[in-house]
């Protein structure tokens, strides 16, 4: 039988181009936060989860041993994780499971990336199949292009319709960002203002698309014992009420992206260990992982928000967007802050904040149970967290 698992310690830095510091100073100042948001020092964590992009992302072979010191991880169990974009939720599943195990007591989890110090887009490229895919997908933005066309055609909906829902999101969570002291992209944009920014992989624009970040996030996972002894108040726990991570096929043309096997794999896993039964009721916020607002449309879907093809309408509706029965990425999300390796992380670390009333302004009134998730791998990825401000009995 698992032990209930808590998170009690949060901390993430600016991000954005920060030539102002070192790799090494980035990931200190996140580990650095989440310890002094929950008073402790490197002696009271067991063991270390970190990880990043591919090092080619980096140029540095190993980032994890570079960054040892910087973690507190010396003499400590420490494990390194890859998984392009789902990264910062494989850190924080495994930091999970290495405490609901019982294996260690408290257990930091980190993410970091520098991508402004390198070639991220060349990076991405290369993920690709060399013979096949590369030459006409070109990194990111031609993978979740098609991806928009496709759920665009499989439902027979007006073009001009998604791309008003898509551009509805990017001024929502652009609008959050203003909120969040911490996101990369902070500007005020109107519907019009996506519409004509220049496009950047048919129908994908430019304010359709994350960032390029650099930044960093730390997580410490503790057991109840530990989280009920360190925790200043029981209210700053934020509970891990249901974990769930899937994966398809590698060759983009071998899976549906639109009715998306492991997205919805993912959140039934997560769903079933958490008690949720009806998503749009039972969740209050949810952080998804969005680089490109079409492929946020897919997830209300694939995530039984919504019906198959109806994600416009809970758009229109503003179910989703601030204020909404189901507000999501009020912290601007991945589409105005994206470090990638630490991305996935974050979108845990604003959900814990958010059920623990920790958020600050982006801070969503009454939040108790909240969704994380995070996409990765060459699109074949999914991983999901869900979060609750009262402990899940086991």
């Amino acid at each position: 039988m698992s032990r209930k698992v808590g998170i009690i310690g949060v901390g993430q830095t600016k991000h954005g181009r920060r030539d102002d510091v070192n790799y090494i100073d980035l990931v200190y100042d996140a580990v650095r936060a989440a310890m002094e948001d929950v008073k402790i020092s490197p002696g009271d964590i067991d063991a270390v989860v970190s990880g990043s992009m591919p090092p080619p992302m980096e140029g540095i072979n190993a980032p994890h041993l570079y960054w040892s010191d910087a973690m507190g991880a010396f003499g400590k169990p420490s494990m390194r994780i890859a998984t392009c974009g789902s990264t910062g939720m494989s850190i924080a599943q495994s930091a999970y499971y290495h405490v609901a195990s019982g294996l260690f007591d408290v257990v930091l989890a980190v993410g970091a990336e520098k991508m402004l110090e390198n070639d991220p887009q060349g990076t991405m490229t290369t993920v690709a199949d060399p013979f096949f895919q590369r030459p006409f997908i070109a990194g990111a933005p031609g993978v979740f292009s098609m991806q928009s066309i496709q759920y665009s055609h499989r439902y027979g909906l007006p073009e001009e319709r998604v791309r008003m829902a898509a551009a509805q999101i990017s001024v929502d969570h652009h609008t959050n960002a203003l909120d969040n002291p911490y996101a990369h992209i902070r500007i005020k944009i109107t519907v019009d203002d996506v519409l004509k920014s220049r496009i950047i992989s048919y129908p994908t624009r430019l304010l359709d698309v994350c960032p390029s970040s650099d930044g960093a996030c730390a997580l410490v996972f503790a057991c109840e014992e530990k989280a009920k002894k360190i925790a200043e108040s029981p209210d700053e726990i934020a509970w891990v009420k249901g974990v769930g991570y899937a994966g398809d096929e590698h060759f983009f043309g071998d899976s549906d992206k639109v009715v998306w096997e492991s997205a919805i794999k993912a959140s039934q896993e997560a769903y079933k260990m958490a008690g949720i039964q009806n998503p749009l009721k039972d969740l209050d916020v949810a952080e998804i992982y969005n680089p490109f607002t079409y492929q946020e449309l897919i997830y209300y879907e694939c995530f039984g928000f919504c019906g198959k093809g109806e994600a416009c309408k809970l758009v229109e509706d503003g179910a989703v967007l601030r204020g909404g029965e189901l507000p999501c990425d009020p912290s601007g999300g991945t589409l105005c802050t994206n470090p990638i390796g630490a991305t996935g992380l974050l979108r845990v670390g604003e959900a814990a904040l958010q059920v623990s009333g920790r958020a600050d302004k982006r801070q969503v009134p009454g939040a108790r149970t909240a969704l994380s998730h995070a996409m990765g791998g060459s699109d074949q990825f999914n991983g999901i967290m869900i979060l609750g401000s009262d402990k899940m009995e086991v």
